[in-house]
């Protein structure tokens, strides 16, 4: 595993079926027909206003569902981004099992993609509804076989835990029809209930804490005799298939943003800058490459690095706080030696010990 990959290129596609109740993120549920063209175009022109110099070492498109979008749209989104793209980039797509026709996973591979995201997040029918998926267990399973028919050899699935009045043995359950299916990585996430969801305006109820510990130690035990390894709190891998895009970020690493409410960052003229672009579809159209900047201040850089490479089951070394910073690691040296002298990390390398990583929020908060 490469401990500082990068660039990265991420690309939103905004819309959606259906907005989920639990979903914080820039999704738009699709009012009408979908202008492909349009939208495409102004990505290109987004990346060509933006993009730079240097060459990308992964791609993620993201969103919404960016598997609304045809085969021969992304091809054609690729097809201009290609020379921008480093040889063997990790290029990925999300994809709703509900949405992508018969047949497609093969197109979106020989148009270039390499890396598949399936968003399972359930096996359980009624739990699906509930969590407004539209899609049930049943096309969960075709979605995989159809990928793997289509060439794909780089597989995730997601998977949530601690739904609605859900048992350990009912999270315990959708794990193992997940890993029956032999996905390459899992993303295996506990549900947080955002601010501005329908779940945070009617909460549903949801396990406590017993509950979820129950779940967790579980869960993670299953995984390890599975073949998965923990590289990250919420992210288990077969050897070799660690998500490169996520290690960008959890490494503090750069990457640019397009499409619309995409947001991105990079280290310029010895600052970090954080960039967004307009939120609302209509907005982001109007002008794609525009771009708002928000320089980060050197007192916020600690606790915005902390907050990523902490994530990490094996951390980083310290040279990489300086090298993403560029703030010597005296500045951090206090707060470390306090937080080690806890037991929350380790004294010669940015790692959170099994403790530390058990009560993250609480460890990165010394760094906020």
């Amino acid at each position: 595993m490469n401990p500082l990959p990068g660039p990265g290129l991420y690309i939103h596609f905004p819309w959606c079926v259906s907005k989920c109740p639990y979903c914080d993120f820039n999704s738009h549920p699709l009012d009408g027909d979908l202008d492909e063209n349009g939208y495409l175009a102004a990505l290109i022109g987004d990346f060509e206003a933006n993009a730079g110099d240097g060459r990308f070492a992964t791609a993620f498109l993201g969103g919404g569902t960016p598997s609304l979008f045809s085969a021969a749209a992304i091809r054609a989104l690729l097809e201009r981004l290609r020379p921008r793209l480093a040889e063997g980039a990790e290029i990925t797509l999300e994809a709703n099992p509900g949405v992508v026709e018969h047949g497609a996973f093969g197109a979106y591979r020989q148009a270039g993609i390499n890396r598949l995201s399936i968003g399972a997040q359930s096996f359980s029918g009624a739990m699906l509804a509930r969590l407004g998926r539209i899609h049930g267990p049943d096309e969960i399973e075709r979605a995989v076989a159809e990928a793997r028919a289509g060439g794909f050899d780089n597989i995730n699935l997601d998977v949530m835990y601690g739904l609605p009045e859900q048992r350990a043995e009912d999270a315990l359950a959708d794990l193992k029809q997940a890993v029956a299916l032999e996905p390459d990585h899992l993303s295996w996430y506990q549900l947080t209930i955002e601010p501005k969801t329908a779940f945070a305006r009617h909460p549903p109820p949801t396990p406590d804490e017993s509950a979820i510990a129950a779940m967790e130690e579980a869960g993670r035990a299953l995984l390890a005799k599975a073949g998965y390894r923990r590289y990250e709190i919420s992210a288990y891998a077969r050897p070799g298939a660690e998500c490169r895009h996520n290690l960008v970020y959890w490494t503090f690493g750069d990457y640019l943003g397009i499409g619309a409410g995409a947001a991105g960052k990079r280290r310029r003229a010895g600052q970090v800058v954080r960039t967004s672009k307009p939120r609302q579809p209509r907005l982001y159209l109007k002008d794609p490459g525009a771009v708002s900047e928000s320089p980060v201040p050197n007192r916020e850089l600690p606790g915005e690095f902390m907050m990523n490479a902490l994530r990490l089951v094996e951390g980083v070394e310290r040279r990489t706080f300086t090298d993403r910073c560029g703030l010597p690691w005296s500045s951090v040296a206090p707060t470390w030696e306090r937080t080690t002298a806890m037991g929350l990390t380790e004294p010669s390398r940015i790692r959170a010990t099994p403790f530390g990583l058990r009560h993250l929020d609480r460890l990165v908060q010394f760094f906020l």
